[in-house]
């Protein structure tokens, strides 16, 4: 916590630098770019008057952020933007499978006790971690203020949301003694092994290891938890079905996949829409309806709570797809050896 106080009054320095800086014409290259945007000082006014967080340090801070291109072209074009055909070799490769099994086995005792105390069953804990960053090997190159930043005030489809963010993580920063200028994350400002974002970092975490600090890079007791504690907010059953494959007869089964992921049709009446299950459901389970583009032709699955929940962590079907299946895939051939 000392050290980060030091850079945190080492960064307020750059204040007496201010004149010369707001002097810079504000292009995306100028020194503290983004200290002379108006938006950006009205987002310093409110964090000041919403959290009482110093000013100085703020501008300081907004001082050192860099506009990235490369995470403005990054976002324009997200892996689930991909059909499933090509988004699920990504994931489901022997290397992200092996590394799965021995993932497990490295951490087996944590994750039997995060299994155990929250209610979520190992092989999803793995899954969010192998397809989130390869088992924590690929936290992310960009450095959160960065990505945080540049998506806050230059990426206006979804500038209200990132400024948010931008907002959690200095709330983090103070809370968890984080160097904001050293930590790093995805494009989107997703953070540590688990990817969370400020706003889930700050509400899902869990100091599972005791030490009176939430670190989802380097703790694996914190990171497991985490997620764990993360599906578990959001109603993970555990032993509870995740999908099951359909087939369908007719054209009505389309009305079902404009109703959204959240189950919502008791199973019994799947058979008015011409959809048959190739395992029996009991018939007051709700249940979904999705369809993707797989390497064969079109593929319909109907979806349980649990599918719903990993896409509370990404919203994306194909996401909660890939988490399934490398789940079973990873756990398949772990009782397999």
């Amino acid at each position: 916590m000392h050290q980060i106080r030091n850079r945190i009054a080492t960064l307020s320095l750059l204040l007496l630098q201010w004149p010369l800086l707001a002097s810079c014409a504000t292009t995306p290259t100028s020194p503290a770019y983004y200290t002379a945007l108006p938006e950006a000082r009205v987002f310093v006014d409110e964090m000041v008057e919403r959290h009482q967080l110093p000013r100085a340090e703020l501008e300081a801070m907004l001082a050192q952020a860099e506009r990235q291109q490369s995470i403005l072209d990054a976002i324009a074009r997200p892996a689930e933007a991909k059909p499933w055909r090509d988004y699920r070799p990504i994931f489901l490769t022997e290397a992200r499978i092996n590394g799965g099994v021995d993932f497990w086995n490295t951490n087996a005792a944590i994750l039997a006790e995060a299994s155990a105390h929250f209610g979520v069953d190992t092989d999803v804990i793995v899954a969010i971690i192998g397809v989130e960053t390869r088992y924590g090997s690929h936290t992310g190159r960009y450095r959160v203020l960065d990505a945080l930043a540049t998506l806050a005030f230059d990426y206006p489809p979804r500038s209200p949301f990132f400024r948010s963010e931008l907002e959690q993580f200095f709330l983090l920063v103070r809370e968890e003694a984080i160097d904001p200028l050293e930590a790093k994350g995805s494009y989107a400002g997703a953070m540590g092994q688990g990817q969370f974002i400020p706003s889930s970092y700050r509400r899902y975490a869990v100091d599972f290891d005791g030490d009176g600090r939430r670190d989802l890079w380097n703790s694996e007791r914190d990171v497991l938890g985490s997620v764990a504690n993360y599906l578990k907010v959001h109603g993970w059953v555990p032993g509870a079905p995740v999908v099951a494959r359909a087939q369908v007869r007719g054209d009505a089964y389309r009305q079902l996949l404009d109703k959204g992921l959240k189950p919502h049709l008791p199973a019994g009446e799947l058979a008015r829409y011409g959809v048959v299950t190739t395992t029996p459901i009991p018939a007051g389970t709700p249940v979904a309806l999705i369809e993707l583009e797989g390497a064969q032709g079109l593929e319909q699955w109907v979806v349980f709570n649990n599918f719903y929940v990993i896409t509370r962590y990404n919203r994306s079907p194909l996401y909660a797809m890939a988490v399934h299946q490398l789940g079973v895939e990873v756990a398949t051939r772990r009782a397999g050896r």
